[in-house]
This record gives C-alpha cells, sequence and structure tokens, in this order.
C-alpha cells in the first residue's frame, strides 16, 4: 500500500550505484525556483530502507533543490518496492530527461538489465504479434526508442575506464570508437589513456577497430598503441600550440583566445609582407 509521508531531508537517501548526476544547471535553476516560490508540487517517490531512512526512487533534483533552500521536509510516496523494483522505477523515471550523459544511460541500461533479469521478466511485458519472445535488451530498447544493438553498445562503454569514459561525456571520444576501446582490458586502457596524453590526441574508429583486434589476438602492447596512435590521420593537420599564459601579458585583458589567434596571424602576415617587400627591393 502507498502512503505519502512528509519526510525529512536527513532521513532521504540516494538509491544505491544511482548513474545519473544532479548538477546545478539552468534546469536546477528553474526547479529551484519554482519550488522557492510554489512549494514541491509533486511529491518524491521513495521506498522504505534501513535504520529508519527511506530511499530515493525519483525525486533526486528536487531533494538536490531543497537541500539548496534549506527546506527540512519533503512529501514522498512511500512505494512497497524490492531492490529490483525499486532499480528499474528509478531508471524509468530518470531517462525521460532531455539531457542524459553516455555514462548516465550506460549504467542506467545495465542497471536495468540486470533487474529484469533477477527478476526472470524476460518475457512478462508484451510478445510480438508473431508470439517471439523478447529479450530484455530488445525490452529495453522497445521502452526507449532504440534498437536491442543499441542497447548492447551503451551497455559495453560501463566496461570503460573512468577517464576514458569521461572523455566521452565530454565528447572528446566519438560513441561508436568508444564501443571498440570498452572490448581492450583495463591494463590495455590504462596504456591507451597514457600515450593519449602524451600526443594529445583521441582514436579514430579506425584505429578503436585495429586496437580491439590486436587486443582480441593478445598483441596489444605499449609499442602496438603507439604505432596505431602515431599514424596520421586524413583530416589531421599540424597544429602550433602555444600556451595562453605564455602569450597573455601582450594583450588587453578582456582579449579572448580567438582574438589573441587573429591579433597573431595579422602580425605574421604583416611580417611575410615585409620580408616580400625587402626582398622584391634588392
Amino acid at each position: 500500500m502507498n502512503e505519502i509521508k512528509n519526510i525529512p531531508i536527513t532521513n532521504l537517501v540516494s538509491a544505491p550505484d544511482n548513474p545519473f548526476k544532479v548538477t546545478m544547471d539552468v534546469q536546477m535553476e528553474q526547479l529551484i525556483e519554482s519550488i522557492s516560490e510554489s512549494g514541491i508540487i509533486t511529491p518524491i517517490i521513495a521506498r522504505e530502507a534501513e535504520n529508519g531512512t527511506y530511499e530515493i526512487v525519483s525525486g533526486h533534483r528536487r531533494k538536490f533543490a531543497c537541500e539548496y533552500l534549506g527546506v527540512e521536509t519533503i512529501p514522498a510516496i512511500v512505494r512497497n518496492l524490492d531492490r529490483n523494483e525499486a532499480v528499474i522505477a528509478l531508471v524509468d523515471s530518470n531517462l525521460q530527461r532531455e539531457n542524459i550523459l553516455p555514462s548516465e544511460k550506460a549504467f542506467a541500461y545495465r542497471m536495468k538489465m540486470n533487474a529484469l533479469s533477477a527478476q526472470g521478466k524476460r518475457t512478462d511485458l508484451t510478445s510480438t504479434q508473431l508470439g517471439r519472445k523478447l529479450e530484455t535488451a530488445e525490452i529495453i530498447g522497445e521502452q526507449n526508442g532504440e534498437s536491442k544493438n543499441q542497447v548492447r553498445r551503451y551497455i559495453r562503454l560501463t566496461y570503460l575506464i573512468p577517464p576514458l569514459l569521461q572523455m566521452v561525456d565530454e565528447h572528446k571520444i566519438a560513441f561508436t570508437p568508444a564501443v571498440e576501446l570498452s572490448y581492450l582490458t583495463e591494463q590495455e586502457q590504462k596504456n591507451l589513456l597514457s600515450e593519449m596524453e602524451y600526443a594529445d590526441c583521441t582514436p579514430s574508429l579506425s584505429q578503436a577497430i585495429r586496437l580491439h583486434n590486436f587486443s582480441r589476438e593478445g598483441r596489444l602492447n605499449a609499442d602496438v598503441i603507439y604505432a596505431v596512435m602515431s599514424e596520421e590521420k586524413a583530416n589531421q593537420k599540424e597544429k602550433l600550440k602555444i600556451p595562453t599564459e605564455r602569450i597573455r601579458k601582450y594583450f588587453p585583458k578582456d582579449y579572448t583566445t580567438v582574438q589573441m589567434e587573429e591579433e597573431i596571424v595579422k602580425m605574421c602576415e604583416a611580417r611575410y609582407r615585409k620580408r616580400q617587400h625587402n626582398r622584391d627591393a634588392r
């Protein structure tokens, strides 16, 4: 039986391994403003945990906003859910958000797949019109508008070491190459990360596929990683890099890096024209 309680905010805890991050962004600022003016309109959803605490199933962002505002109690619908039911409800409620990081979706899909499998609900939804039974990845995909293979690709991201997964979230490594890199062992990924940091580069899809193949053959060592990563990409051009702090003092304080770059190019062009003029005058 569900009931609504006003729960002290100190008694509300996050779900274990909750993959969804709560940050102070524009949407959070709007939520804080809304709660400040109108209070909590929609109760959060929670379930009883241990020692008088309640585990949040849906409402982590509302709790964050209330903490920011100094609100002491939050209305909550307390549901009688077991661990697997709570995981599924947590994932389903958060996947509806507009801005989901690849890492959040990856761990959410993995958590839900494990929960569904633990429940034995591989076929508890609906079968197709032909009577075909749905597998877990297909169930998750149909509920989120994605193919079962795409669900599996997202889950592969959970096998990346944290620094590489963060680079996926930051769009420094594209999704498809990241999936290929997820098949590398932890040590191979660490070796790759060291090479990426040293050379200041990220693998293309072609390079990621080759790294995966070498790993599968048991031949991916530091030398092979260096050889693959040192290959010039088709669209790669040599770049001159100058630390901003080295030239900042030569420009007005309000200049952006783009403005500084433009000024440097103009100075180079002026110097080039002067050299050409002197050469022609000889």
